[in-house]
């Protein structure tokens, strides 16, 4: 029987021997398949396991605040990933985007805010909130959450952005931050990385 008072987290990647990493699909994302035994709360080590991830890199997501005005910018776009579960697939996001070759996820941010919403932000407006992991069962894929501040009377309040050549078709919304937290509590806003970062910004707004 395990001690209750045992520390938590004790076990690390050390504690993992991957013996193989087959690619068995690959396309923009990947799927890999893994082989690995891992060490047991027992003490013991686990038999042979396999599970496949997909690999779709790590992505930056962006909540651009204006603190004088208290209000939030939210980008509005088609999402496929919402079909299966009968959701409204145009869903209320903050900008968010993928790492491209040799980027940082400060260079990720600024690039992003630029395709996706025409705003200029730079490493001096940007504040690291957290890194998290979008669903590690299955997926390997890192969040890098961010804050930017911004000044909402340079925002293009109903333009429309996004590039062209990966079919981005983004509409913006300003809000104040309470009714963007309304449309949270309402079920309108349902993906994950804006939900974490809207729970954040209610609870750190007021040190901001």
């Amino acid at each position: 029987m395990l001690d209750k008072n045992t520390a938590m987290l004790r076990y690390s990647t050390s504690d993992v021997e991957v013996r193989t990493i087959e690619t068995q699909y690959q396309g923009f994302f990947a799927i890999n398949v893994y082989q690995l035994t891992h060490k047991l709360f027992s003490g013991k080590q686990s038999q042979l396991i396999q599970r496949e991830m997909f690999e779709r890199g790590d992505a930056v997501v962006v909540i651009p605040y204006d603190v004088k005005e208290d209000k939030v910018l939210l980008i509005e776009q088609f999402r496929p990933g919402a079909l299966r579960s009968n959701q409204n697939p145009w869903l209320l996001e903050f900008i968010a985007g993928m790492f491209g070759q040799d980027e940082s996820p400060i260079d990720v941010a600024i690039r992003e805010a630029k395709e996706e919403a025409d705003i200029q932000i730079t490493e001096k407006d940007i504040t690291p909130i957290m890194k998290y992991l979008s669903s590690p069962g299955g997926m390997s894929e890192c969040m890098h959450l961010y804050l930017a501040k911004i000044d909402s009377s340079q925002v293009d309040v109903g333009g429309v952005f996004g590039l062209d050549e990966e079919n981005e078709d983004i509409l913006l919304h300003l809000v104040p931050r309470e009714e963007a937290l309304a449309l949270l509590s309402a079920g309108k806003i349902t993906n994950a990385s804006t939900i974490i970062a809207l729970q954040w910004l209610a609870l750190n707004y007021q040190n901001l």
